[in-house]
């Protein structure tokens, strides 16, 4: 038995080989009226296919309560407490799907305990306070120990982002369409950036190329010299991404570098094409 398991859900967009001890909540994804959970029967590959049609009805929902249970018995298997990390509150109600679940498991798991911890971020920068909190965990940290670090990367990780398309942004009714309309006609790739759960329209270049380069240009400003934890994220493309990952692992003193990939009920509010960088 280890002393902490942590859980989380499939918003956070995390390395390939990430450490044991991780438990993972799949969100539910609406598709042409057939439901799928994140990451499951419906492989990343033919999700952006089918979003890139824009044929396709897409919507997302939380997990339930029971899907936080379950993960939290499988997880009690393994350790005598659990931490769960969740998406932003401001994103979504997974959040309170997860506190709901405590409550129950003080009932089903008596003698587990279990903390929740909101990540204040989502996708690059959820994924960086997870694996930061699996570091603390596999090391013999405590619940505690691991909280704290939790908590600690949440409150310092940032996020830029740019996205190819406003298209799918409009379509979840996160923009007006006049405004969808205008980015369409200029060719805009609008760089935003997220901390605390807020985002922000940082920059609106014309060009991919641009995108990018602006995009490391605002990271400069924000790490200096300073050691950095980056998560390069991307959602259906992936050399954009390794070129993102050369120039910082050439340009800033990383202590932990990875690349990750949006999964399906990220992609569905952002498009294929997104290109980001985490930090902390």
């Amino acid at each position: 038995m280890r002393m902490v398991a942590v859980v989380t859900d499939s918003a956070a967009s995390l390395p390939t080989d990430s450490p044991s001890g991780l438990h993972i909540v799949p969100m539910q994804l609406l598709l042409d009226g057939e439901v799928f959970e994140d990451g499951i029967g419906l492989s990343v590959t033919e999700f952006y296919r089918r979003l890139r049609s824009r044929d396709s009805v897409f919507n997302t929902s939380s997990p339930s309560p029971s899907r936080f249970l379950d993960a939290f018995k499988m997880a009690s298997k393994e350790a005598d407490s659990i931490l769960c990390i969740t998406v932003s509150h401001t994103f979504s109600s997974t959040y309170d799907s997860a506190k709901t679940a405590i409550r129950s498991a003080r009932t089903a798991l008596p003698d587990v305990e279990i903390e929740l911890v909101d990540s204040k971020s989502a996708a690059g920068g959820q994924g960086l306070v997870v694996t930061a909190a699996l570091r603390i965990a596999n090391t013999g940290g405590s619940l505690r120990e691991v909280r704290d670090s939790a908590e600690n990367v949440a409150d310092r990780v940032s996020l830029f982002a740019f996205l190819d398309t406003l298209y799918y942004v409009w379509r979840g009714g996160r923009v007006p369409k006049l405004a969808y309309a205008g980015a369409a006609i200029l060719d805009l790739k609008p760089v935003l950036y997220m901390k605390h759960g807020n985002v922000q329209n940082v920059a609106r270049p014309r060009t991919r190329r641009r995108a990018k380069h602006r995009m490391l240009e605002l990271m400069e400003k924000k790490i200096g010299n300073s050691p950095v934890h980056i998560n390069v994220m991307h959602g259906d493309s992936a050399d954009d991404a390794e070129e993102i990952r050369v120039a910082v692992d050439n340009n800033f003193d990383c202590k932990e570098l990875f690349v990750s990939e949006f999964s399906a009920v990220m992609g569905v509010h952002t498009g294929p094409g997104l290109v980001g960088v985490a930090f902390w």
